[in-house]
Formats: structure tokens, C-alpha cells, sequence
């Protein structure tokens, strides 16, 4: 249920507010281009910005735009442990079909202190979870042994690996129970993932080109390697382009330069400046996608 290209949304602005009907929009065509799946109110939705009230609302609109056509996986992850199961309590309650919990960051906790946290929101909710290790991020790692123990949990079913390690993604896979779901968070790492035993990726780019990667995801478990790995490296300029500058601000900007946004940020993000922009429309012009016409 939480395999394939699962998009991990930004959160549309309009004057300081979450801009409701950008968001349906942006639903709707993930949904309509073959995502298999939606994150609300992750790194890439600018979590860490949201009030409580605005990030129940990004997952409730979320939930009633996708209208049961494809699965919303929740971001309530903190770096406070009763935070993150009122979080994930409340995407509970308004239907997630799972929720992503990223590592408590700032605290940098051990690796027994991962266990616990993780332990504990399992205990208090039945929704299926998700774990979310950005070392990147959060300055701490949840190393493959600790997620192959929290793999043994009933309710966690599966982790997003950012760390851009094989290696790690190798270990994990391996010493996890059988079935449990491994998910890129790292687009250039979506098929190699795949090619050890992955499940699919939460992605930037998919907000951009959710055809594309959904079709290469596709092409793999069809068999067909060849236009799998084609499509990777179509994809991959694209992939280099989203991090010109700090998630979400390029994803943010090449939504507004086709239309399908407004360009509005929440500080301490803001946009980007003239040369990456240029860089950035360069590669948007290279996909065929409009640069004109972009929403203010």
C-alpha cells in the first residue's frame, strides 16, 4: 500500500496563508499524473513552520482532496515525543492512512532513545508508521539494527532512508523483518534503492514530473531495467536542480515558474536568488514545462 512514487507535498502560501485551493490543485494532479501516494506536512511542506491548527488542516484538505484515490501518509513527526503522538492522533482521527515520524531532532537522542520514542507513539496510536531518518537534518542516524528492531513493532511498517548510504539502505533491508518497507528519501537514490530490494521513494521531484517518476518506478517492476535507468537519467537534471538551494525553496519556485503555485515562502526561507533561478528555469525549459506565466 506504501510502495511506488509517493510525492512528498509543499505547502502552498498565499499572504501568509495556507493557500487551500493551490494545495487541491497540486492533489489533483499528482493524483491524475500517477503518484502513488501523498505526504502532507513534511520537510518538503515546511512542517517545521506550521501552526498546530494549520498542519491539521493541511492533512485534513489533503485527505478530502485525495478522497480515498490514493493513500495519505501524514509528516507528525517532532523532537518531542508527546508532540508527535498528539500529531499523529489527530492524522489518526481525520483518516491518514499512515503517518511519517521523522527522528526527534535538536535532542540528538542515542539509539535506545530512538527506540523508545518510536515505541511509544506505536503504543499510543494503531495507524501505521513510518520512520523518517534525515541525518542531514536532524544530526543523529537511526542505524540499521535500531530500525530492524522497531521493525518488529506491530504498527511500524516501514522507514523513508535519506541518507543518500546504499550501504545503510543495504543493511536495513537485510536485517529488518521481512516485508518491511524501505522508501528513498533521496530522488537520485530511487532506483539503485530499488535494484537491492527498496519499495519506491518519497519524493521532491514528483511534484514537478509525477509521470516521469512514477513511469520509471513502473518500468522496474516490469522488468524493463533499461527504461528504467533511461528515465533516471532524464530525470537526474531535474533531481540535481531541486537542491540548488535549501528543500523546498527550488521545488517551491519551479511550481510557481509552471503555474501551479504562487511563489511564497515562510522565513526563515526565501527565495531564490537570480543565478539559481536562471539555472533552475534553464532545467524546467529542458523538461518542456512552462516558465512563463508563473502565479504571484
Amino acid at each position: 500500500m506504501f510502495t511506488g512514487s509517493i510525492t512528498a507535498l509543499v505547502t502552498p502560501f498565499r499572504d501568509g496563508r495556507v493557500d487551500e485551493e493551490a494545495l487541491r490543485r497540486l492533489v489533483e494532479f499528482q493524483i491524475e499524473n500517477g503518484s502513488d501516494g501523498l505526504v502532507p506536512c513534511g520537510t518538503t511542506g515546511e512542517s517545521a513552520t506550521l501552526s498546530y491548527e494549520e498542519h491539521d488542516r493541511v492533512i485534513e484538505l489533503t485527505i478530502e482532496a485525495a478522497a480515498g484515490r490514493v493513500p495519505v501518509i501524514a509528516g507528525t513527526g517532532s523532537n518531542s515525543t508527546s508532540e508527535t503522538i498528539a500529531l499523529t492522533k489527530h492524522a489518526e482521527s481525520a483518516g491518514a492512512n499512515a503517518a511519517l515520524l521523522i527522528t526527534p531532532y535538536y535532542n540528538k537522542p542515542t539509539q535506545q532513545g530512538l527506540y523508545e520514542h518510536y515505541r511509544r507513539v506505536a503504543e499510543e496510536v494503531s495507524v501505521p508508521l513510518i520512520l523518517y531518518n534525515v541525518p542531514g537534518r536532524t544530526s543523529v542516524n537511526m542505524l540499521p539494527e535500531t530500525t530492524a528492531r522497531l521493525s518488529e513493532l506491530k504498527n511500524i511498517v516501514g522507514i523513508k532512508e535519506a541518507t543518500g548510504d546504499l550501504r545503510q539502505v543495504s543493511d536495513t533491508i537485510e536485517f529488518s523483518r521481512k516485508g518491511f518497507i524501505v522508501l528513498s528519501g533521496d530522488d537520485f537514490t530511487t532506483l539503485p534503492l530499488l535494484a537491492i530490494g527498496g519499495h519506491g521513494v518519497i519524493s521532491v521531484t514528483s511534484n514537478i514530473v509525477p509521470g516521469m517518476v512514477s513511469d520509471m518506478i513502473r518500468a522496474f517492476r516490469q522488468g524493463d531495467l533499461a527504461k528504467a535507468r533511461d528515465i533516471h537519467y532524464r530525470i537526474e537534471p531535474l533531481n540535481r536542480a531541486m537542491f540548488l538551494e535549501t528543500n523546498p525553496v527550488p521545488v517551491k519556485t519551479a511550481l510557481s515558474m509552471t503555474g501551479m503555485i504562487g511563489p511564497e515562502m515562510r522565513l526563515p526561507l526565501v527565495g531564490m536568488n537570480n543565478e539559481n533561478r536562471k539555472r533552475l528555469a534553464s532545467v524546467l525549459d529542458g523538461f518542456g514545462l512552462v516558465t512563463k506565466g508563473a502565479r504571484t
